[in-house]
């Protein structure tokens, strides 16, 4: 059996071969053979057409068990993956829940709204976490992290669009969870810095505080970006999760 290859970008960078197909990869991952172990996790199938990693191995080591039982998982690398692997490589992204629930996003082309909201708030996923203000559209926002002109330069970025409270009716923002409970002012003021004219393009609102990243507040979807080409994976609409992922749609406590 010919192993398939993830990607996980969150809650840890790995490069993993595995015998099972994504859905069973989630739910083993996410659940894990531990008692009391359970954590969401994004990941995404990878072509293994490129150089930079031991296939071989993988194909030497993940094969089944004596007993016949797949085999869950053989690490290639824990260390700089997402810089390593082409964006023309990547396949679906997979969302799965803390109950091993998976949900598989398509790779789409990049759309960008028109003339789009004022500013986004973006967690960033892989390699780093810092949560940030911008005023740039998601495109732009990884041309600008990747950038050489950009002194915290990073190769590649994977980052969430984040849905945001209403400054104007803050008991009636929507299901966004805890993220923003205790950074309202700071929020503000960031926003005001990137929004007033100045020519800041972002603001860090933490540094990490990637714990507090949850499916139910991606907004537009997961965008990774080498400051050329984007791999873009929208989030479905509450009305297609209901139609077709309602089970999901709870778990993550859309829904």
């Amino acid at each position: 059996m010919t192993p398939n290859y993830y990607f996980t970008l969150f809650p840890m960078e790995a490069l993993i071969a595995s015998q099972h197909d994504p859905e069973h990869f989630g739910t083993y991952m996410a659940t894990g053979s531990r008692d009391g172990s359970s954590d969401p996790l994004i990941f995404i199938a990878v072509d293994p057409s490129f150089p930079g990693f031991d296939w071989e191995y993988a194909k030497s080591e993940c094969v089944p068990h004596p007993d016949g039982r797949p085999k869950n998982s053989v690490y290639l690398s824990i260390y700089r993956v997402l810089e390593r692997i082409p964006l023309a490589a990547l396949g679906d992204l997979y969302l799965t829940t803390r109950d091993g629930r998976t949900l598989a996003l398509p790779k789409q082309a990049y759309v960008q709204s028109d003339p789009g909201p004022a500013f986004h708030v973006y967690q960033e996923l892989c390699p780093v976490h810092p949560l940030v203000v911008s005023k740039l559209a998601p495109r732009e926002f990884g041309q600008y992290i990747t950038g050489a002109k950009t002194k915290l330069q990073l190769p590649k970025i994977a980052f969430a669009d984040l849905k945001v409270v209403d400054f104007d009716n803050l008991e009636n923002s929507g299901n966004i969870g805890s993220l923003y409970d205790r950074n309202i002012a700071h929020l503000k003021r960031c926003v005001e810095s990137v929004t007033s004219g100045s020519p800041k393009a972002t603001k860090t609102l933490e540094r990490s505080h990637v714990e507090s990243f949850t499916f139910n507040i991606i907004k537009s979807g997961i965008y990774l970006s080498d400051g050329t080409d984007m791999a873009v994976y929208p989030m479905p609409s509450l009305d297609e999760l209901r139609a077709r992922a309602y089970d999901w749609a709870r778990s993550a406590l859309i829904i």
